[in-house]
């Protein structure tokens, strides 16, 4: 299916291509044939995260998908500062401790954050 067609099924709510697109959470989507590599998809799934608010395990889980798939721990903080003009800084402040956790960071130690607050 083309991207043509993705698009104005998606836009008709239509339950069998929101299906087929979306797949597995852990896999590309199986509707369309695959464009963006499995580390691009990563990263990209990272900023959505920052502009949720994603939860620490989200983070966790994606942020090994990153790895698992090539990307550095400084390529994936990239994607904090590229997403900063899209959400706002106040979004990626939020981020930054959740994507530190996920990368193996001790935030209360490496940020000089007293552990009570």
């Amino acid at each position: 299916m083309d991207y043509i067609a993705v698009l104005r099924r998606l836009s008709l709510h239509d339950d069998q291509v929101v299906a087929d697109v979306l797949g597995s959470a852990d896999t590309q989507p199986a509707g369309l044939d695959p464009i963006l590599d499995e580390r691009t998809v990563a990263l990209v799934r990272l900023a959505a995260l920052v502009a949720v608010g994603g939860a620490v395990p989200s983070y966790g889980a994606q942020a090994d998908a990153a790895v698992d798939a090539g990307a550095t721990a400084a390529e994936i903080v990239e994607v904090l500062v590229a997403v900063i003009p899209v959400v706002g800084l106040p979004c990626v402040v939020a981020a930054a401790p959740k994507l530190a956790l996920a990368l193996g960071q001790d935030v209360d130690d490496a940020f000089g954050i007293p552990p009570d607050g």
